[in-house]
């Protein structure tokens, strides 16, 4: 059976933004036949988290996906980030996944311990508690991705599509 799997990506939230990385990665993804997995993607989620967030449960209500893959956009950053944890306030949620394992043949991707106090963190904070009341097996990642351009494309896109992959057969 084919491993299901949810992609979602934020909107643009400056009005000097072109684009967000987030979902020109996605979209990269989507252009190319590239992983034997059954991919849903939710593009230009609104850059709100309560919004964002009833938009990617109800995604994941309707599809029951094996894995959630969150990606947000991190302008100073200069590689892929895997987050390991979101907070609310006192609460921390951390991703089941081991990360370690999905960074392993790739020297370009790190493991944050900083989702960032933005819309990102809200989302993925939201993700993993919702996963989490809901007992669901479904497991989800946060992944920060910096801005692309053409020196860095095809190398962040293949860290990702190792990400999908190692993710998809853990």
């Amino acid at each position: 059976m084919k491993k299901s799997i949810l992609l979602t990506s934020f909107d643009i939230w400056l009005s000097e933004q072109q684009s967000n990385s987030s979902d020109d990665l996605l979209l990269e993804v989507a252009k190319g036949d590239f992983l034997p997995y059954s991919l849903t993607f939710l593009h230009q989620l609104p850059v709100d988290i309560h919004l964002a967030s009833e938009r990617v449960i109800a995604k994941i209500q309707e599809l029951q996906p094996d894995y959630i893959i969150c990606c947000g956009m991190a302008a100073k950053r200069t590689q892929l980030s895997l987050e390991v944890c979101a907070s609310y306030g006192e609460s921390v949620l951390y991703t089941g996944v081991d990360l370690e394992k999905l960074v392993l043949g790739s020297a370009t991707i790190e493991i944050s311990h900083d989702c960032g106090k933005f819309v990102c963190e809200g989302l993925y904070y939201s993700v993993l508690d919702y996963l989490r009341e809901s007992q669901l097996a479904a497991n989800c990642i946060f992944v920060h991705v910096p801005v692309l351009h053409q020196e860095n494309l095809l190398e962040i896109l293949a860290d990702f599509l190792l990400i999908v992959n190692k993710l998809a057969l853990s």
